[in-house]
C-alpha cells in the first residue's frame, strides 16, 4: 500500500473525533487496494469508480464495527469482497442487456420503443413491443415460459417459484439463466422482429 508513513491507530481516532483530513487519509492509502479488490470481482454492469465508491461509503458508515482484531486492511478487504459478491449477485438476479449486446437493427428498434413516452406511443410502437415479447416467449418451452413469466413478468422471488413449482432452487435459477440466454439469441435473429 501506498503512503508508508500512514499510521492506521491515529487516523482511526482523529476520524471518530470527525477530523475529515484523516478520513480522507484514510481513503487515499486504501483507495489503490480497494480498487485492486474491485477490479477482481467487477460485475460487467457497474462502474469501478461507483463501486469503488459505494466500498467506501460502507466502510466509513461502518467505521465503528471495527474493533481492531484483525489489522485495518483485511477488514476493509472484507467489506470490498462482500460488496463486490453482492453486486454480482443482484446483476444474476435481474441481468441487463445492452444495446450493444443486440444487433444494429434490433438496437435501433428497441431504441425507438424505448424513447416514445408511454402517453405519446402509437398503436403500433405498442403493437411491436407486445408481438417482441410475446414472440421471444413463445419460442421458449413450457418450462421456460413458466420461470421467465414467474420470475420477470409476475415478478416472483426464487422462493415463491420454489414454493409454486417444486422445482429446486438452484434448477429455477439455471432454468432462468438459460431461457434469457435462449432469448437473447432469439432476439439477434431478424425473424423475431418481424411485424405483420
Amino acid at each position: 500500500m501506498q503512503h508508508d508513513n500512514f499510521n492506521e491507530q491515529d487516523s482511526l481516532r482523529r476520524i471518530e473525533q470527525g477530523d475529515e483530513i484523516a478520513a480522507r487519509e484514510l481513503l487515499r492509502h486504501f483507495h489503490p487496494f480497494v480498487l485492486k479488490i474491485v477490479r477482481a470481482h467487477l460485475p460487467r454492469r457497474v462502474s469501478e469508480e461507483d463501486l469503488v465508491q459505494m466500498i467506501f461509503i460502507k466502510i466509513f458508515h461502518k467505521l465503528n464495527q471495527y474493533t481492531g482484531r484483525m489489522p485495518l486492511g483485511h477488514w476493509i478487504s472484507r467489506v470490498a469482497v462482500n460488496t463486490c459478491l453482492n453486486a454480482l449477485k443482484a446483476e444474476k438476479i435481474r441481468p441487463e442487456w445492452r444495446l450493444g449486446d443486440f444487433s444494429e437493427e434490433i438496437a435501433t428498434e428497441i431504441e425507438k420503443l424505448a424513447s416514445t413516452e408511454v402517453d405519446t406511443a402509437t398503436h403500433d410502437d405498442a403493437k411491436l413491443a407486445k408481438k417482441l415479447v410475446t414472440n421471444l416467449i413463445a419460442q421458449l418451452s413450457p418450462e421456460d415460459r413458466l420461470i421467465i413469466t414467474l420470475l420477470h413478468l409476475e415478478e416472483k422471488s426464487v422462493e415463491e417459484i420454489h414454493a409454486l413449482t417444486g422445482w429446486s432452487r438452484s434448477l429455477i435459477k439455471v432454468r432462468a439463466f438459460r431461457a434469457r440466454a435462449k432469448m437473447k439469441k432469439m432476439l439477434n435473429h431478424r425473424e423475431v422482429l418481424a411485424v405483420a
